[in-house]
């Protein structure tokens, strides 16, 4: 099979991309003086809009804040460069890393590890998650297609019967996906009354471009028939079966709801201290002529689900089941206000009862890197089969994944999917299986890069390595036997010996409130029972760990970073080069990390913007001043850094707008708030130099007027103000 088109630009003649050989730093390089940012920037928009395709090897799994793999390219291309044209040329072409070893230590998904492997570097991976450790370890490892595809057929013969005959209707048809409503129960009624269905409406399938395709479905709020209404034009729905008018509203209005003698209450208060009780209403059949169609639940459906209940009590021994209790946390409390207390709770019987039987299957094969992948693949999978998925409706992938929020966040509507499911599923193993693991697979075998051709960018292939690395122990590493080094740890304290490598790059947490640990825990309470590799840590109940850099607490974020850059440090050879991406909106979190670089005895000697990895998301759309960049802070050792680096703000903000010009000139949109983060940055950056004696309160000061010189010449204006003229 061949997910990719193979056509690239030097696919259609015999001359082959210019190879190129690198094997030191210089002692300085483009990516201080003049990197490429416009080129970069434009190859990594285009990747932006759909990461998983252009990169499958570092999505095989979810990961937080996944980072642009060509910008990483461009920053390992540009770090081992002379100049612009030089930087340039070692982006298009098939560079090699002659025996450079490039560090990650906070790895994620593992885009700089891929990126430099497929370049033909060493490289080191660490993080201080387990989930992550298994994301990055999937990037890398060699995957015999065979033994694959035999693991993967072992697996379903052995689970898929049992999981098809609970998801099927009453003429044997498969159902796709159940759709489910939470119930709450009016405190100011008697316990005797029908619980409230928390729907805010009774449409509940429309079509992901609703002014186009108007025709809906709706579930009636007495029956549950299904009535196909028009989302523009009508107002109510009438049904068919038992003759009931209502309003197309249901009775939940944001926090409150309305039960059927008019009482107001809010909903976590009609709760009882209990997650929500679900009730089934509707399905989604695939029809034997492939057409998919809605129907109301029905007694053999009910009965369906209570033999899943059944086989859930009888067998639990012998099936993968989650472990665990939420603990409180930012991005778990919402969770825990609705009584969600245990990992097991976001999950009904049947799709406990599924999984439970799909992670035992995978548990039980021989070890070997296709059962690792296997492994992440069920993990991976976990995120669409769950109560908190819901339906994003018709002409899109069906399933909701319940990270489309940073937060745990409970569904009142919940979707329940097929979890092997077919060629018209969404979110289920075999689908992800397809999407996700072959994709990489065939990714690993032909890498492919986006490049300047002709004026445009386009895919090419050639450029780099396969990936299919032996990851090693760090003996292995250190005595030429593997390649690629790949621990779950603190990088607080790294195993490896002092000034044993030539680049540190990497995309370290931002001082922000979204605690990774705390969403990987949700698939940890699963992997913990299976083992996907010899090291993972089962015994721990939680990925979180004290010395994870993660707070949006200034003084608390400085203190953890500051830990692992002095490591940094420490293993960086005094030639080395060490380069990040970042991006803050709140002063104080550069103030913050200027003052841990410094204390880990590092010079800034530049900031470059560079294209960040989001194009479109709800958190950019609902914001004044989104940002569109990230700030690569580019840093040397203190004995190490060049006496001709610029002194004062006006100089480093001039610097600064070039780089950003060059963004805009090749079609980037450059805001308020990227300007603001890389002059900021690169103002508070001269906090650094040795010798300087401005302060950083002073610097601060000074950064402010900065931004606005720079804004005004690139002609950019902040829309907060506008925003706030508006209502006034």
């Amino acid at each position: 099979m061949t997910i990719f088109e193979q056509g690239s630009m030097f696919g259609a003649v015999n001359e082959g991309p210019t190879q190129i050989s690198r094997s030191v730093v210089p002692a300085v390089t483009a990516l201080e003086t003049a990197f490429p940012a416009g080129l970069v920037s434009a190859a990594a928009e285009r990747e932006s809009w759909r990461k998983e395709v252009h990169r499958p090897a570092t999505h095989t799994h979810k990961w937080w804040a996944q980072r642009l793999g060509s910008v990483f390219r461009g920053i390992l291309a540009a770090a081992v460069a002379d100049d612009e044209q030089d930087a340039i040329e070692c982006y298009s072409n098939a560079l090699h890393l002659e025996g450079l070893v490039v560090c990650d230590p906070f790895a994620g998904s593992g885009t700089t590890l891929a990126e430099a492997a497929k370049l033909g570097a060493k490289v080191v991976g660490r993080d201080i998650n387990p989930v992550a450790t298994l994301v990055q370890r999937q990037a890398l490892a060699p995957w015999d297609l065979a033994r694959l595809e035999s693991a993967f057929k072992h697996v379903e013969s052995r689970v898929r019967p049992d999981i098809d005959d609970l998801h099927r209707d009453k003429h044997g048809r498969t159902v796709l996906y159940y759709f489910w409503v939470a119930l709450a129960q009016c405190s100011r009624c008697p316990s005797s009354s029908p619980p409230v269905e928390l729907f805010s409406r009774y449409i509940f399938a429309q079509h992901a471009y609703p002014k186009r395709h108007p025709n809906s479905k709706a579930t009636c709020p007495r029956c549950h028939a299904i009535e196909i209404v028009n989302i523009v034009s009508d107002k109510q729905i009438d049904c068919s079966s038992c003759g009931l008018t209502s309003s197309l509203k249901g009775p939940v209005n944001r926090a409150t709801m309305t039960c059927r003698q008019g009482h107001e209450t809010k909903v976590l208060d009609s709760l009882g201290g209990q997650p929500p009780k679900m009730r089934m209403y509707a399905k989604q059949v695939l029809a034997h002529d492939g057409s998919r169609q809605y129907e109301p639940i029905d007694d053999f459906d009910i009965a369906l689900y209570e033999k899943a209940e059944k086989l859930l009590q009888e067998q639990s021994r012998e099936l993968v089941l989650p472990v665990g209790a939420l603990d409180d946390g930012h991005n778990t409390r919402q969770a825990i206000r609705w009584n969600y207390r245990e990992w097991k709770q976001f999950f009904n019987a049947r799709q406990l009862y599924s999984m439970g039987l799909l992670g035992a299957a995978i548990r039980d094969l021989d070890p070997s890197p296709e059962r690792e992948a296997l492994a992440a693949l069920f993990s991976g999978a976990l995120e669409f089969n769950n109560l908190f998925c819901s339906f994003k409706g018709e002409g899109t992938g069906a399933v909701r994944h319940m990270f489309s929020n940073h937060v745990l966040k409970p569904e009142r509507t919940p979707l329940e999917a097929h979890p092997w499911g077919t060629p018209a599923s969404s979110g289920s193993f075999s689908t992800l299986y397809q999407s996700r693991i072959l994709r990489a697979w065939e990714y690993k075998q032909q890498p492919h890069d986006l490049v300047p051709a002709g004026g445009k960018t386009e895919r090419v292939f050639g450029l780099s390595q396969p990936l299919s690395l032996q990851l090693g122990s760090v003996e292995d590493f250190q005595r030429q036997r593997s390649h690629a080094y790949v621990q779950c740890g603190s990088s607080a304290s790294i195993d490896l010996p002092e000034s044993s490598v030539d680049l540190v790059i990497t995309d370290p947490p931002f001082m922000d409130n979204v605690h990774y640990s705390e969403l990987a825990d949700f698939f940890h309470a699963w992997l913990r029972q299976i083992q996907p590799f010899e090291e993972y840590p089962t015994t721990a109940v939680t990925t979180r760990h004290p010395e994870e850099v993660q707070s949006a607490d200034p003084g608390d974020f400085g203190r953890a970073i500051a830990a692992v850059w002095k490591e940094c440090t420490r293993i960086l050879k005094p030639t080395g080069l060490l380069a990040f991406t970042f991006h803050q909106a709140r002063i104080a979190g550069w103030v913050e990390l200027v003052k841990a670089l410094e204390t880990a005895g590092l010079v800034i000697t530049a900031v470059q913007p560079v294209k960040a990895e989001m194009s479109t998301s709800t958190i950019k759309s609902s914001t004044a001043d989104p940002s569109n960049l990230d700030s690569i802070v580019i840093c040397r050792p203190i004995e190490q850094a060049t006496p001709s680096l610029p002194t004062t703000a006006s100089a480093v903000r001039a610097r600064a707008v070039t780089t950003l010009r060059a963004c805009q000139d090749a079609g980037i949109t450059v805001g308020y708030a990227d300007v603001e983060s890389v002059v900021r940055g690169a103002v508070l950056a001269l906090h650094t130099l040795p010798g300087h004696t401005v302060s950083l309160e002073e610097l601060s000061a000074a950064a402010e007027g900065e931004v606005f010189e720079a804004a005004t010449e690139l002609d950019v204006q902040s829309r907060k103000s506008s925003r706030g003229s508006g209502r006034s």
